[in-house]
């Protein structure tokens, strides 16, 4: 019985110290000071989240669409007219790929994603974008704040001796999302919405020190920014 009661104390123990460390994730905000603002005219990124994973959508203007040359093949193009917003993430490479439902989830993809995976980036073009739906978060960052958000996106995927991005053959959900080779390393304490939480630091904006579920990080980033 003592023992017993020992090891139900270590797992509470446990418990309570990663309710702490999650807690105080959202509640330090990184970086703890403002900086100031910008008087230019800001452009727009929307932060889009659901109930575990987070994108950053960019605007498809003329110079994003510049910038992201190096992804096109013949397989992929960002030619469409209609193509008002490109979608962005990164995730674990063996849960993106071989979940695309949660009817699909399989007990080895879940477990790496829990533990330790390689890394992918989704990219995903799409059209018009209701920005009053609750899971849209619309941000606006001065011109340099968003060339480094999208400058440190674009660094997170693998390149081939041609620039290229690498693509995954084969993988993707639809007609028009693909899949590519990313850097980096996935595990649960360092995920996807830390991954997110890092870009939209790049631009300025405040998050938790720590976040990574999409709840705390949409909620530290609405607390410690003026949105």
């Amino acid at each position: 019985m003592r023992l017993l009661r020992l090891i139900l104390e270590s797992i509470a123990a446990v418990l309570v110290a990663a309710a702490l460390v999650f807690v105080a994730g959202a509640l330090i905000p990184r970086p703890f000071f403002q900086t100031g603002q910008t008087s230019q005219i800001p452009r727009t990124v929307l932060l889009l989240s659901n109930p575990i994973h987070t994108d950053i959508a960019f605007p498809a203007d003329p110079d994003v669409l510049a910038r992201l040359s190096f992804l096109r093949n013949e397989n992929f193009q960002l030619t469409d007219p209609r193509i008002a917003w490109i979608v962005v993430g990164w995730g674990g490479r063996s849960f993106y790929l071989e979940t695309p439902t949660w009817a699909e989830l399989k007990f080895m993809p879940l477990m790496r994603g829990l533990t330790y995976d390689a890394s992918a980036m989704h990219v995903e073009p799409i059209g018009t974008i209701d920005t009053n739906q609750p899971a849209i978060q619309r941000l606006l960052v001065s011109p340099e704040a968003f060339d480094a958000m999208l400058a440190n996106m674009l660094a997170s995927f693998q390149r081939d001796a041609e620039g290229k991005a690498v693509m995954i053959d084969g993988a993707g959900y639809g007609p028009n999302d693909r899949f590519f080779e990313a850097k980096g390393t996935f595990t649960a304490l360092l995920g996807c919405n830390t991954w997110t939480g890092a870009i939209l630091r790049a631009g300025g904006l405040r998050t938790g020190v720590w976040n990574p579920l999409p709840q705390s990080l949409v909620w530290s980033l609405k607390n410690y920014n003026d949105l």
